[in-house]
């Protein structure tokens, strides 16, 4: 697959964090646990940041599924439950994915999310679209597939993959669901912001004493986003649970909470470990997060929106 050439200055301008309100579509296996429901109430309460255009399904296929496309549906179905008590119209807004993982480098999968993703990067003028995925990421691969000039046009923030000084993904979900998806868009030159997971993303921690203090009370979102958690996670003592996927939408909102540096992207190989070649494009890749002000800011919002229910 011949991807188009992209100048290095265009994708350096393209990943600098961005310093005003962004057009924003979201693309997550939302079903799969309980933190992409954080992440897409996270998005919808912030207005003044992000744009939200879309809501993209995700396959996804583990104990809470039969198959990528019964996790793709369940996904679908849960972003509804979110938007319902969130009182959004998902008409036009909800999107249901890939029903398969792509069955090769370059054969995508053909989805309504594809096809909208495409759309609104190709009619988007100078001004780029962010497109956070917090799942595996066949939707976005499967655009770039099928209109490689998006690549031109997007900035991906993906939390996929542990970091490369690892040996490969090593358990990470979203990329191990998917390898071929994230070669495409590891070789493809569109601008990447990565969020590793082990040692960056985990530091995103809670607890379930938070989420009775902070979470439940807080609108009808507020209580189901309690309810899952509680519903999902252990009552032991000292026992905390790990949020990552705000990490996407916290670093839209406030890169400083998210640091980051510019790396070579790495090269993915079919054994799903990594190799360096430091003539690569770069890419963005997150180094570290202060998980403090990211949940200080999700609680308040929270809150916020509760009273005025």
């Amino acid at each position: 697959m011949e991807y188009p050439i992209m100048p290095e200055a265009a994708r350096l301008a393209l990943l600098e964090p961005p310093a005003s309100k962004v057009r924003f579509v979201l693309d997550t296996d939302t079903y799969n646990e309980i933190d992409d429901q954080f992440a897409l109430a996270y998005a919808l309460l912030s207005p003044e940041k992000l744009e939200t255009e879309a809501i993209y399904a995700a396959p996804f296929h583990n104990n809470r599924s039969s198959g990528p496309g019964d996790g793709m549906e369940k996904s679908y179905e849960e972003i509804l439950r979110v938007l319902d008590r969130m009182g959004v119209e998902a008409g036009g807004l909800a999107h249901r994915g890939s029903t398969g993982y792509l069955g090769g480098r370059d054969e995508p999968e053909q989805s309504d999310a594809a096809r909208d993703l495409i759309e609104r990067a190709m009619r988007g003028g100078g001004e780029p679209l962010y497109v956070a995925a917090i799942g595996a990421i066949t939707n976005v691969a499967s655009a770039i597939l099928i209109e490689p000039r998006i690549i031109e046009r997007i900035v991906v923030i993906w939390l996929g993959g542990q970091p490369q000084h690892w040996s490969g993904v090593q358990g990470e979900f979203n990329l191990r669901q998917d390898i071929r998806a994230g070669q495409v868009v590891f070789d493809s030159g569109v601008p990447l912001v990565r969020m590793p997971c082990h040692g960056v993303t985990s530091h995103l921690t809670t607890t379930l004493a938070e989420m009775e203090r902070y979470v439940r009370g807080r609108g009808a979102v507020g209580d189901y986003l309690y309810e899952i958690f509680r519903d999902y996670c252990s009552h032991d003592v000292a026992t905390s649970k790990v949020i990552w996927d705000i990490a996407a939408i916290a670093w839209l909102i406030d890169p400083d909470w998210v640091p980051t540096e510019l790396v070579h992207s790495p090269l993915l190989t079919d054994q799903g470990t990594w190799s360096v070649d430091r003539g690569r494009h770069l890419i963005r890749e997150a180094t570290f997060i202060h998980r403090d002000p990211v949940f200080r800011d999700l609680f308040t919002r929270l809150d916020a929106s509760g009273k005025g229910e």
